[in-house]
């Protein structure tokens, strides 16, 4: 535990007793072990003092009336706060300075769905490249601020790989918070830029993202890392639920109905665990109709010890040292792999990966039918659609989302040499025609 966490209460006999009354973080009312059910008072703490499982943010959440919550959703801002009801953040979020990310475009991928064989309408992908920071990363910072500002943080930080710095570097920015993130020393140019423009401290670790990882799991627990909030590890548990509202957002863009399939990308794995939460909260809470749904994990062949764990039956992931251009997935040894394991499964679904070149060509292939430019984690999600529809383990009949997470001018290396200027000619109309391109 950090030097900065707050002295946390468990109880075994009534878990409603251990919740924190100090804290305003609006329907929450504590945080449980996902392993052993124990229950914590909210606070700055991420792992069970009795068996150090993760803490994951549990709920009294309004049970009763599914039409007036509907209806109430409805009429609420265009972004994440219209879910506030369903969230750790106090009533009155809309009104504090956030970025306000979310309610990003579904679009109905109807020329990708041609190039893949899906069935006409069934097809969509939601592109979170149009959050503030151009990711998705956008709504779980946006998650982890209000955590912090609820438990007197003055200084944000991160372990990132990219798109998370920028995120934090720009939401502590708009809220007047100091940040200083943490990086490896050899990520895209473009997102080192857009973490450093916000005016933040932005440190380089020589080395890969567990690196970076395990340096800030050590200043948590040092006094010079007092005050610090860092989204991803004390305030892991708020910050994941930010993933919850991409669940919530598809399915109310569906008409408020499940997705039959979603393919999901994998880095720490939290994206995808927190999806499937949400769309359980919104079966509990009678918002849309029960029914099965599968949900696909995507990884880069170069990074993919879920998905090797998945096709070998495993239980237990075992760390992979990155080497992928899909750096945002670069996650070597994921957090909650083990639980993306018990998803897929659970659901029916399965965890596969493309490589380098599959990732480039699915970029490509997005950007051509669709107009949208992603990322490199957007051309796995892709990549990994195409391969399962080709192996015949999606369904190209039934409605299914795919993810892109960010956008690809973050990450131009990945598609500029095979991305230039069909020809170069001089400024006349016999030039043109000479080269081929009057027709």
């Amino acid at each position: 535990m950090s030097a900065q966490t707050v002295e946390s209460r468990t109880s075994t006999e009534n878990p409603s007793d251990s919740a924190g009354t100090s804290v305003d973080l609006g329907p929450a009312s504590g945080l449980s072990c996902r392993e052993c059910g124990q229950r914590f008072e909210l606070g700055p703490i991420f792992a069970c003092e009795l068996c150090f499982g993760p803490l994951e943010v549990a709920y009294d959440l309004p049970l009763g009336d599914p039409e007036a919550l509907r209806k109430q959703i409805e009429a609420g801002p265009e972004n994440i706060w219209r879910y506030a009801p369903l969230l750790p953040v106090p009533a009155d979020v809309a009104d504090k300075p956030n970025l306000n990310p979310g309610f990003t475009k579904l679009v109905k991928a109807e020329n990708l769905a041609r190039e893949l064989g899906v069935e006409p309408g069934k097809l969509f992908v939601k592109d979170d490249s149009g959050n503030p920071t151009h990711s998705f990363k956008d709504r779980v910072v946006a998650q982890a601020l209000e955590a912090a500002r609820a438990f007197g943080f003055t200084t944000l930080s991160c372990s990132s790989t990219g798109n998370l710095a920028g995120a934090v570097g720009a939401a502590a920015a708009r809220a007047g918070f100091r940040s200083c993130v943490f990086i490896p020393h050899d990520l895209e140019q473009g997102k080192v830029v857009m973490a450093a423009v916000y005016g933040g401290e932005l440190v380089g670790i020589e080395g890969n993202y567990d690196d970076v990882n395990r340096f800030c799991s050590e200043l948590i627990g040092d006094p010079l890392g007092e005050g610090w909030g860092f989204v991803n590890v004390n305030l892991r548990p708020y910050y994941g639920e930010g993933s919850k509202t991409l669940a919530y957002e598809i399915c109310e863009q569906l008409g408020w109905r499940l997705p039959d399939q979603l393919v999901i990308p994998i880095a720490s794995g939290s994206q995808l665990t927190k999806i499937d939460k949400g769309l359980q909260e919104l079966i509990k809470l009678g918002l849309v109709e029960d029914k099965p749904y599968k949900i696909f994990g995507a990884q880069a062949e170069g990074c993919s010890p879920v998905s090797t764990a998945f096709k070998a039956g495993h239980d237990v992931v075992r760390p992979q040292k990155p080497d992928t251009i899909a750096k945002s997935l670069a996650i070597g040894n994921p957090a909650d792999g083990p639980y993306v394991l018990d998803i897929a499964r659970r659901t029916g679904g399965a965890v596969e990966d493309v490589n380098d070149e599959q990732i480039v060509d699915a970029i490509k292939l997005l950007a051509r039918t669709e107009g949208i430019f992603a990322e490199t984690a957007g051309g796995v999600t892709v990549g990994v659609t195409k391969k399962l529809i080709e192996a015949g383990l999606l369904d190209p009949t039934l409605t299914t989302v795919v993810l892109n997470t960010g956008d690809g001018l973050k990450t131009l290396d990945a598609v500029a040499a095979t991305s230039q200027a069909t020809a170069t000619i001089r400024p006349s109309l016999d030039a043109f025609r000479d080269a081929g391109l009057a027709h």
